[in-house]
């Protein structure tokens, strides 16, 4: 399998976003690693050195849409939305905090999370994250009792038969998978080894109670199964825009006021 990483994208105009329904707004008094303030039960939420976030707002527990704007530190320090507001579609389920959160439960877990790495079914849109076009030996293993492969990208050309339903072939969920951004959601330690028989794994695995496979995707206009997913023109302008030297991350929160 192939796995490379883009080269280091050039600073995106802002005029770059209008043909895709991108609005901009001046820039919010903020400056990198300082704590951005939510009026939310989650309470302050660090986002350490980061210059790029992604806010993902819910207006309840309960809600199966929300709302996500993208912000980047401005040159003046500041922070500036950039991407959105677009509309998002979440778990079937709702929201849930990310330490509550249990397997099949459809939910989507709040909190903040680095985005680590990127995939997809369409060629690399040119992001700047390590990028791995899947085809139809790629998977996402999440059983509980395999401990070692729980929530990891798998590449080797098996059937994973005996994973049963706890396994996502990724190339079958279509356009969902075009674009694909990896949240670091109760993943593996490291270090992950590829094995003899091509498997990946790790002898730090995730919490096997929590679920995996947590990702910002495009839409396929329907509900997820905790992911956030949003339409794919929108998801392709957000993975041009990422840049991991700018310790990319996204914030789930609920919001009523919002």
């Amino acid at each position: 399998m192939r796995s490379r990483t883009g080269g280091l994208a050039a600073a995106l105009a802002l005029t770059l976003f209008a043909g895709l329904g991108v609005q901009a707004w001046p820039a919010q008094a903020a400056v990198p690693g300082a704590v951005v303030h939510f009026d939310l039960e989650l309470g302050d939420l660090e986002l350490g050195n980061s210059q790029q976030v992604i806010i993902v707002t819910a207006r309840s527990w309960g809600s199966r849409t929300g709302t996500v704007t993208a912000y980047q530190v401005s040159a003046g320090g500041g922070w500036e939305p950039v991407l959105g507001p677009m509309r998002a579609m979440l778990g079937h389920s709702g929201l849930i905090r990310a330490a509550q959160r249990r397997q099949g439960t459809g939910k989507t877990p709040t909190g903040t999370f680095r985005i680590v790495s990127a995939f997809g079914r369409q060629p690399d849109p040119g992001t700047s994250m390590p990028y791995l076009r899947i085809d139809r030996d790629d998977a996402w293993t999440y059983h509980p009792k395999v401990p070692s492969t729980y929530n990891m990208l798998q590449t080797a050309p098996r059937s994973w038969r005996s994973y049963g339903g706890y396994v996502e072939h990724l190339w079958s969920y279509g356009v969902q998978y075009d674009y694909v951004a990896v949240m670091d959601y109760n993943l593996p330690g490291e270090p992950i080894r590829t094995g003899a028989d091509g498997v990946r794994r790790t002898s730090k695995p995730a919490d096997t109670a929590r679920g995996g496979g947590i990702f910002l995707h495009a839409s396929d206009g329907k509900v997820t199964a905790g992911c956030i997913a949003v339409p794919v023109g929108q998801m392709r302008a957000i993975m041009r825009w990422l840049d991991p030297a700018k310790d990319p991350r996204i914030v789930v929160r609920v919001d009523p006021a919002d």
